[in-house]
């Protein structure tokens, strides 16, 4: 990363789950499966984070972990005259305020957390499932299309913790866009 602007974000929640929730038809219902908000998680530098469904898989290596803001889901429960979204159900692993994420997608970023750096990769955009019109109101399949967050890998080990953080980014975000569905198809970061 080069030439870097620092954000302070807050991690509200960090999702951890053994298993998939969602598979089959919504209307069979999701599957009853441990998930836990975690005060903190260790991640594991191309394998994702410790415990959690897509930690060491081949076919996740790229994306094993998954982060949202929460002013999306913010807006699009307004947006849909819904109550306010239960985050965890989007099954995101890592959500955030304060942090506009599309224009990360193609490169890395940084964040820092009680003084550790985890350093990520965005890969591509964590679209949303027809589930979400079932966990969290009819129509947020929809309304969640370019802004369900982004898929990463983190490339260097160490520990998130609930709370304050920083991210940095080697180009400039707006986080006051951070509800915004994202208009472009990814871009890409030097």
């Amino acid at each position: 990363m080069t030439a870097t602007h620092r954000y302070d974000v807050d991690i509200l929640h960090l999702l951890v789950s053994p298993s998939h929730a969602y598979f089959g038809r919504a209307r069979e219902g999701a599957a009853d499966v441990p998930t836990r908000d975690a005060e903190t998680v260790e991640l594991v530098a191309g394998k994702g984070i410790v415990g959690d469904r897509f930690f060491g898989k081949a076919a996740h290596m790229d994306a094993a972990v998954t982060l949202i803001s929460i002013e999306a889901l913010e807006a699009m429960a307004a947006e849909l005259g819904a109550a306010p979204f239960d985050p965890l159900l989007t099954r995101r692993n890592i959500v955030l305020r304060g942090a506009q994420l599309a224009p990360l997608i193609g490169g890395e970023f940084v964040l820092e957390s009680q003084g550790q750096e985890v350093r990520f990769r965005a890969g591509r955009a964590a679209n949303p499932c027809a589930w979400m019109d079932q966990m969290l109101a009819p129509g947020a399949h929809k309304a969640m299309r370019g802004r369900g967050g982004v898929r990463c890998q983190p490339l260097t080990g160490g520990f998130l913790h609930r709370g304050p953080a920083v991210l940095l980014s080697p180009v400039p975000l707006e986080p006051r866009l951070a509800g915004e569905a994202a208009r472009l198809k990814a871009s890409r970061l030097p």
